[in-house]
């Protein structure tokens, strides 16, 4: 009898736009993983966005409460921020995977300088604090906002002119050779700005989801990822 890996990524907003835009922008990616039901859910009693550090601690303990009700052979933190991560590593029995921290090491595989594309400037410190954590931090080329926030990324038309916009002087200013797009309902523009600024762009709900499915197949237990 064949076993079907199961996935889950939780968006931990309150945000069905934005869960909806994760799962199309994996959607791709999804389906070359063989054997793998990868389910997509919201959390309905998270903040609107999480763009600051409040948000990130107000949805910590709402998430484990979540991934611990649902089964899955691993999960998936549906958040740049990471929020709860390692509460729920600490917790729970099987993996579990933050996306932004899947993103980093994606880009560090590269070899190369990365760039991040934030949506808001109050998440750049966030993110230089986890890219030290991670000891990435001669890899960071740069880190620029979009300023639009989670509800502008939206509008197709807006958003795609400010991530050419930012991804463009992170490449050229910046000396970037890898974009990492960093929130969760970015990855839907990820096959245009790589065509465009002629950079591998890292979906970092791909880059989890894809971790996720490694870690499982190598047979890694949950409390070491």
């Amino acid at each position: 009898m064949i076993h079907m890996t199961r996935i889950f990524v939780l968006n931990p907003n309150s945000s069905l736009q934005t869960t909806q835009a994760m799962e199309a922008g994996a959607r791709g990616v999804i389906e070359r993983l063989p054997g793998v039901t990868v389910e997509f859910d919201t959390l309905a009693e998270g903040p609107a966005a999480i763009e600051t550090q409040a948000d990130v601690e107000q949805a910590a303990f709402p998430v484990l409460a979540r991934l611990r009700n649902r089964q899955a052979d691993a999960s998936v933190i549906g958040c740049f921020s990471d929020p709860g991560l390692h509460l729920c590593r600490s917790e729970l029995g099987h993996p579990v995977i933050g996306i932004g921290e899947a993103a980093y090491a994606q880009a560090v595989g590269f070899g190369v300088p990365f760039g991040i594309v934030s949506i808001v400037q109050a998440s750049l410190g966030r993110h230089l604090r986890q890219v030290r954590s991670l000891g990435y931090k001669d890899f960071l080329a740069g880190d620029r906002s979009l300023d639009l926030g989670v509800a502008g990324l939206a509008d197709p038309d807006r958003a795609m002119t400010r991530l050419i916009e930012v991804g463009s002087a992170l490449r050229d200013r910046d000396g970037a050779q890898v974009l990492i797009l960093g929130c969760a309902s970015m990855g839907v523009y990820r096959p245009a700005v790589e065509a465009e600024l002629g950079l591998p762009v890292i979906d970092p709900v791909q880059a989890a989801i894809v971790r996720a499915h490694a870690l499982l197949v190598l047979g890694y237990p949950g409390q070491i990822t």
